[in-house]
């Protein structure tokens, strides 16, 4: 999928066109639910104070893109970790752990069940032999979802 952002700025999303629903390979233009969505999540993650504008621009608009145009997928939480803290998640940026690391994710979509989730983390190794692109969509199970919890990240409550 590629956003084209004016004279000499496009953004390519890493979704196959396999992966994309029917009317997003037809749409050309953001509906006003996406804009708004994407808006929210520009504002949001400027509030970190961790990414620069264009990094959120970059996953604001690869979230916008996951979160409408994905085609519905399945959880494949066997890669991570459950979570078996206390601390409730209030954030929509979180960890996930996989069996090689831990990884940044950002949650575009859930209910009460699981989450879909962009990754954030360059080089994001699930097991021992593949690597998840960065900004590419996982579905987790909601057990699955670790707060983000690092002293150099300056966080902000959603």
């Amino acid at each position: 999928m590629l956003v084209d952002l004016g004279d000499d700025l496009q953004l390519c999303t890493p979704f196959r066109l396999r992966q994309l629903t029917e009317d997003s390979l037809q749409s050309v233009d953001l509906s006003v639910e996406e804009a708004a969505f994407y808006r929210n999540v520009y504002d949001y993650l400027l509030g970190f104070k961790v990414w620069s504008e264009p990094q959120c621009c970059q996953i604001a608009l690869n979230a916008t893109a996951a979160k409408f145009h994905l085609l519905p997928v399945q959880a494949k939480s066997w890669f991570f970790k459950s979570y078996t803290g206390g601390q409730p998640l209030v954030d929509a940026v979180i960890t996930l752990h996989s069996k090689c690391q831990p990884g940044e994710f950002l949650i575009v979509d859930h209910n009460h069940q699981s989450c879909l989730c962009i990754n954030l983390t360059q080089g994001f190794m699930l097991d021992e032999n593949i690597e998840l692109e960065q900004f590419q969509a996982i579905k987790v199970l909601n057990d699955r979802v670790h707060p983000l919890i690092q002293a150099h990240k300056l966080t902000k409550t959603a």
